[in-house]
């Protein structure tokens, strides 16, 4: 079992007895040689939990960035069924609870220092959240932080906002989830944007797509159902919409989802996903509106159709496509920066720089 302990809100997993010795002797400081060994070969981890997938990310510091040295990815659907129900299923919870195995047996491997797992949307508004926390860290050893919607927003700007391109004026960076979606509007006159404004609204693409159940397959069945879903999230928008700055500059924006990422994936036409050609895209939102429009007017088969999208996102892409013409709406900029990064890669920023100010605190 993985044992953790707290450390600045953040996790500390004990890997193995070598690692707790290196670390003595670099808490120590007798050998600079030793530590700087050490250093180099120390990980920091990042677990995020969503509504919809279960996402790590382990990496080591290297100057201003980080290199990663193990990932891992797979689609729990831990809100199905929440939308009628309030609760997380058992179903739900036991593919959720056999990824974080999947993910403490990578934490153990490696020589992890610091680590941060944190949970959003679905544990946030399931009653039975609590519960579902206790038994993964009985049967994991991992310690999930439920983490408020402004925070999950500060991380996703964090791990993302060096992909923005320049410009003037505020720029709008976006995290389309499965249960929710967070809207930050930030300043970047200095090197790490400023936070203006921000909202989160319960519309994520299992939550919209729960909510919105399509009736049939006919041209108008479908319309109805998305425009339907336009309505929804539109009129959750709206007081943040009448925060918005009418003279908007640039207007640029920035997007780190799934949906974001599938579609730019559409675009370039790719017949597997490629983050490389993905990751620091940017692309006409027009484009991206035809890709949504075409989408939402296509039964679950034709969007399985495209290789990018196929039967495990068939079924939710038409959700994001809504709320993602919404943002357009809302703020109506002519580019789209496309980032196949967020929350995880904020944490492991904030973990190797509270880690960093403790060193050079105690040296």
């Amino acid at each position: 079992m993985l044992q953790q302990a707290s450390v600045n809100g953040a996790v500390r997993p004990e890997v193995t007895k070598a690692s707790e010795r290196a670390a003595k002797r670099d808490a120590q400081g007798n050998d600079p040689a030793l530590r700087r060994n050490w250093l180099e070969r120390s990980a920091y981890a990042a677990l995020d939990l969503g509504t919809n997938n279960c996402r790590l990310l382990i990496a080591r510091a290297g100057g201003d960035d980080f290199t990663v040295v193990d990932a891992f990815s797979r689609v729990v659907r831990l809100g199905e069924g929440m939308t009628s129900t309030g609760r997380m299923s058992e179903e739900a919870m036991d593919r959720a609870v056999e990824a974080l195995s999947v993910c403490a047996e990578k934490l153990k491997k490696r020589n992890v220092v610091l680590a941060r797992s944190v949970a959003t949307e679905a544990c946030r508004q399931a009653v039975n959240g609590v519960q579902f926390i206790e038994r993964v860290k009985r049967e994991t050893g991992i310690h999930l932080d439920i983490i408020s919607p402004k925070e999950e927003a500060r991380l996703a700007v964090m791990g993302c906002y060096a992909l923005l391109e320049d410009g003037e004026g505020p720029a709008l960076i976006f995290d389309i989830g499965g249960g929710s979606t967070e809207l930050v509007l930030v300043s970047t006159h200095n090197v790490i944007p400023e936070i203006l404004d921000w909202v989160s609204v319960p519309w994520g693409v299992v939550s919209l797509t729960e909510s919105e159940r399509t009736e049939g397959d006919s041209p108008e069945q479908l319309q109805a159902s998305y425009q339907a879903m336009r309505d929804k999230v539109m009129a959750s928008f709206a007081e943040f919409a009448a925060r918005l700055p009418k003279d908007g500059g640039d207007r640029r924006l920035l997007g780190t989802s799934g949906t974001v990422t599938t579609l730019a994936s559409v675009y370039l036409k790719l017949n597997s996903y490629d983050r490389r050609a993905v990751d620091g895209l940017h692309l006409p939102t027009a484009a991206m509106r035809d890709i949504s429009r075409e989408l939402a007017h296509r039964n679950v088969t034709g969007r399985a159709e495209f290789p990018t999208i196929g039967q495990e996102r068939a079924d939710l892409v038409v959700a994001g496509c809504a709320i993602l013409e919404s943002i357009f709406d809302i703020w109506p900029g002519e580019r789209l920066g496309v980032a196949d990064r967020g929350i995880r890669e904020g944490i492991l920023r904030a973990l190797m720089a509270s880690d960093a100010k403790r060193r050079n605190r105690r040296n």
